[in-house]
């Protein structure tokens, strides 16, 4: 188990990455301006990360079609195939039809990060996406 500094206790303490969550929640639009595809965020990591799962949301669902997001990490993609999608009609991934694979997750300090969105909705774009990074630092 690794050790880390815990600035609430003022001391070391040994890392449990199921318990030691966090997440860095992204606004990749605003809340209401239909969504259209391509690069929507870059920014770089603040510390090194293990991500071990994602998440995405919207305030207004797509619709005739799903919402499909790709995460990068410097460069390449963080799924091999099963990208983060928002079913048709749904306004979150969780309980989605298709589960993202993350295979690129281990994230270094100062790693540009860049959200993209691939596919809209062909009725309604959707809107407000927001991407969860879920995980834990690397110690």
């Amino acid at each position: 188990m690794a050790v880390k500094f815990d600035p609430i206790l003022g001391k070391l303490r040994e890392e449990d990455s199921d318990t030691d969550v966090e997440s860095f929640i992204v606004a990749a639009s605003d809340e209401t301006t239909a969504l259209t595809t391509g690069t929507k965020v870059t920014f770089r990591m603040p510390y090194a990360f293990t991500l071990k799962s994602v998440k995405a949301s919207v305030t207004t669902a797509p619709t005739s079609a799903d919402l499909i997001v790709d995460i990068d990490n410097s460069g390449s993609s963080i799924f091999t195939t099963n990208l983060l999608i928002i079913d048709d009609g749904d306004t979150t991934s969780v309980g989605s039809g298709t589960t993202p694979n993350i295979t690129n997750g281990i994230l270094a300090a100062d790693a540009v990060i860049v959200i993209d969105i691939t596919q809209i909705g062909s009725g309604t774009a959707g809107a407000g996406l927001k991407v969860a990074l879920i995980g834990h630092q690397t110690v």
